[in-house]
């Protein structure tokens, strides 16, 4: 298949259309929910889905509480194998450095109720209780 990738600083396309091209979310609908909830922002500034992305634009992209900083740099309407998509964009070097640290932190994060199996007992319940009136 052919892929055409426009690199022109006058090309431009969708953001939910360049977001699923580029491989960030798997569908176009769900780049289109993302863009929708503010999770995706041009410039600093939240977009709606029919927002025109250019060559050149830095993209905040947050995926499951991990923030992305990629600029643009190449446009492409469909979506092809992730060596393509990688060249559409460039990833900043502070965000790659908070990626990498957010990715450690989360492989040593014990979660509190992984303990817990099932409903609480009594006696559980006795003790979530009394942390949460503070007694």
């Amino acid at each position: 298949m052919n892929y055409r990738i426009s690199t022109e600083p006058d090309a431009r396309l969708r953001i939910d259309k360049w977001l699923w091209a580029a491989r960030f979310f798997k569908t176009r609908s769900l780049a289109a929910d993302a863009v929708g909830k503010g999770r995706v922002r041009i410039g600093g500034e939240p977009v709606k889905p029919s927002k025109d992305v250019r060559v050149g634009d830095l993209v905040e992209i947050e995926i499951e509480r991990i923030v992305w900083q990629v600029r643009v740099l190449g446009m492409c309407d469909v979506r092809g194998p992730a060596s393509i998509a990688q060249t559409l964009y460039e990833e900043t070097e502070a965000s790659r450095t908070k990626r990498q640290q957010e990715y450690e932190r989360r492989k040593t994060f014990h979660e509190p109720a992984a303990d817990m199996h099932g409903r609480p007992t009594k006696r559980d319940r006795r003790v979530i209780d009394r942390f949460s009136r503070g007694d």
